[in-house]
C-alpha cells in the first residue's frame, strides 16, 4: 500500500519513478553512492589547478578552488537532475582541467583561461540547442554506442585499479601488478578486502551492496591508518583519518573572475583558438561517450539506442562547462563515476538531486569529504566496469564493419586514458571501413571523422602554424 501511495506522489510524477521501475530508496542509495565515488574530485581538482602557474606566474588559491569545485558540482548536478532527469552527476572534468592548467594558463592569465572555458560551454550549448549535437550522437551506429559503453567499463575499471595501487607503471612495462610486479602495503589490502566484499554482497543482491562495501572499507582504512604507520603517499590523494574539525568556512573569492575574450589578445588568436578547439572537442565527445555508455547501462535507451530527453541533457552538460568557467574550477562534465550510483539502482534525476545536495552540504563540511580513500571507493569502479562490459555480447563480432571499430573503441579508452580518443578511433575506423567496402557511412560521420583527424593531428597543426 505504501509503494502505491508513493508511486502516485509528486516525486514519482516529476521523476517518472514508476515508468523507470525504480523507487525513492534506490535513487537515494544511488545518489549517495555516486557522491562517495566521485568525492575525490573535491581534493584532486584543486591540486591539479593549484599546482600550475599562469603566464604571469600567478597560482590559484587551494581553499578557493576547493569551494568552487564543490559549488560548481552542486549546481550542475542539481540542474542535470531537475532538467535532464538523468542519474548523471557533474563535476570538474579530469583531462579538461589539465588542458586549462598546462595548455591554456602558460599563455594567458587565469581569468582569461577560464574565459575560454566559458566559451567552450557556450559553443556546446549552442550545438545542443540547435539540435546538431543530438544529430551527431544519433548518427553514431548502435553497435558503436554499445562498444562505447563496454570501453567505458574497461576505462573505469582501470581507473579504479590504478587509483587503488593494484596496478601501476611497471619496470620495463607500461603497467604491472601492484608495485614492481607485487602487491604491497596495507592500502592495497584495504582495496582487495573492499572489492571481495563488494562482489559477494552484489552477487547475493544485498540492497545497497556497493555503498555498504565502500563504507565498510573506509572504516577499515581509518582503523589501519590509525594503527599502522603508512608511508607518505601510500594512500594517494586522500588519507583516511578523522579530521580535526568537521566544519569549514567556504571561500568564494574566485567566483566571477572571468575574462571571456582576453585570452585571444594575450596569447594570440591562433593559440587561443587551438586551446578552445581542444576544450570543445574533449568536452563534447568525452561527455557524449559517457552519456551514451551510462544511459545504456541504466537501461534508458530505446531500441535505436536513443536517450530520452537527450537535448536537455546535452544542453545542461554544456551549461555545466560554462558554470565551471564562471566559478574558476574548470569545465564541468558528466562524471563516469556516476556508474557507481547506476550500479546501485539509480535510474532518474532524483539520484542527481541527492548527489547535488550532498555536494552543497559539503561546502561547509569539506574535512569530512577527505575521509574516503581511493582504495575504499575504487572497488565500485571495478565492479560496475565488469557490468558495463556485458555490452560486448550485443556486438556482431563476425561483421568486420563492426568488429574492428568496436574493438578500437573499447581498447583505446583504457589504453590512452581517454574516452574521447576511443570514440574518435572507432568513428574514423567505421567510416573508413564502410567506404573501403563501397558503403556510404553518411556525411555527418565523415565530418566527425575529419574533425577527429584534426584533433589527433593537433600537434602537427600547431607546428605548421608556428604555435608553441
Amino acid at each position: 500500500m505504501t509503494t502505491r501511495l508513493e508511486a502516485r506522489g509528486p516525486l514519482d510524477r516529476f521523476f517518472e519513478l514508476t515508468g523507470r521501475e525504480t523507487t525513492v530508496a534506490r535513487e537515494v542509495r544511488g545518489g549517495v553512492t555516486t557522491f562517495v565515488a566521485m568525492a575525490y574530485i573535491i581534493l584532486l581538482n584543486p591540486i591539479i589547478l593549484g599546482g600550475a602557474k599562469d603566464v604571469t606566474g600567478a597560482q590559484l588559491s587551494i581553499p578557493q578552488l576547493t569551494t568552487m569545485t564543490v559549488l560548481s558540482a552542486a549546481i550542475s548536478t542539481l540542474i542535470m537532475g531537475l532538467v535532464g532527469n538523468a542519474p548523471l552527476a557533474i563535476a570538474a572534468g579530469l583531462g579538461i582541467n589539465a588542458v586549462v592548467a598546462f595548455q591554456a594558463a602558460p599563455h594567458m592569465t587565469w581569468p582569461q583561461a577560464m574565459g575560454l572555458v566559458v566559451l567552450e560551454g557556450a559553443v556546446i550549448v549552442i550545438l545542443a540547442l540547435t539540435g546538431l549535437r543530438e544529430r551527431i550522437m544519433n548518427a553514431i551506429p548502435l553497435a558503436l554506442k554499445q562498444a562505447i559503453a563496454a570501453g567505458i567499463g574497461c576505462f573505469i575499471a582501470l581507473i579504479g585499479l590504478v587509483d587503488a595501487g593494484f596496478v601501476s607503471r611497471g619496470v620495463g612495462t607500461p603497467l604491472a601488478l601492484g608495485t614492481e610486479g607485487h602487491l604491497k602495503g596495507w592500502p592495497v589490502l584495504v582495496f582487495v578486502v573492499g572489492l571481495l566484499l563488494m562482489i559477494v554482497l552484489y552477487v547475493r543482491r544485498v540492497p545497497g551492496a556497493i555503498l555498504l562495501s565502500i563504507a565498510m572499507a573506509t572504516v577499515l582504512a581509518v582503523i589501519v591508518n590509525s594503527a599502522i604507520s603508512i608511508p607518505a603517499g601510500g594512500w594517494g590523494t586522500v588519507v583516511p583519518k578523522l579530521p580535526h574539525r568537521l566544519v569549514s568556512t567556504p571561500d568564494f573569492g574566485l567566483f566571477g573572475k572571468v575574462d571571456v575574450f582576453g585570452g585571444f589578445g594575450r596569447a594570440g588568436v591562433l593559440t587561443a583558438s587551438v586551446v578552445l578547439f581542444t576544450l570543445v572537442l574533449s568536452g563534447f565527445f568525452d561527455a557524449m561517450g559517457t552519456i551514451l555508455g551510462l544511459s545504456e547501462e541504466a537501461g534508458l535507451v530505446d531500441e535505436q539506442g536513443k536517450v530520452p530527453r537527450l537535448g536537455r541533457i546535452l544542453a545542461v552538460d554544456g551549461l555545466s562547462a560554462a558554470i565551471g568557467g564562471v566559478t574558476g574550477s574548470s569545465a564541468g562534465t558528466v562524471f563516469v563515476e556516476s556508474a557507481a550510483g547506476i550500479g546501485e539502482g539509480a535510474r532518474t534525476g532524483l539520484a542527481n538531486v541527492v548527489t547535488g545536495l550532498l555536494f552543497a552540504v559539503t561546502l561547509f563540511l569539506t574535512p569530512i569529504a577527505g575521509i574516503v580513500p581511493a582504495q575504499a571507493a575504487a572497488p565500485a569502479l571495478v565492479v560496475v566496469g565488469a557490468l558495463m562490459m556485458t555490452q560486448v555480447a550485443k556486438l556482431e563480432w563476425s561483421d568486420l564493419d563492426i568488429a574492428i571499430p568496436a574493438f578500437l573503441t573499447i581498447v583505446m579508452m583504457p589504453f590512452t586514458y581517454s574516452i574521447t580518443n576511443g570514440v574518435g578511433a572507432g568513428v574514423i575506423a567505421y567510416t573508413l571501413i564502410r567506404t573501403a567496402r563501397g558503403r556510404w557511412a553518411g556525411w555527418l560521420l565523415w565530418i566527425i571523422s575529419i574533425v577527429f583527424v584534426a584533433y589527433f593531428g593537433i600537434n602537427v597543426i600547431e607546428r605548421v602554424f608556428g604555435i608553441s
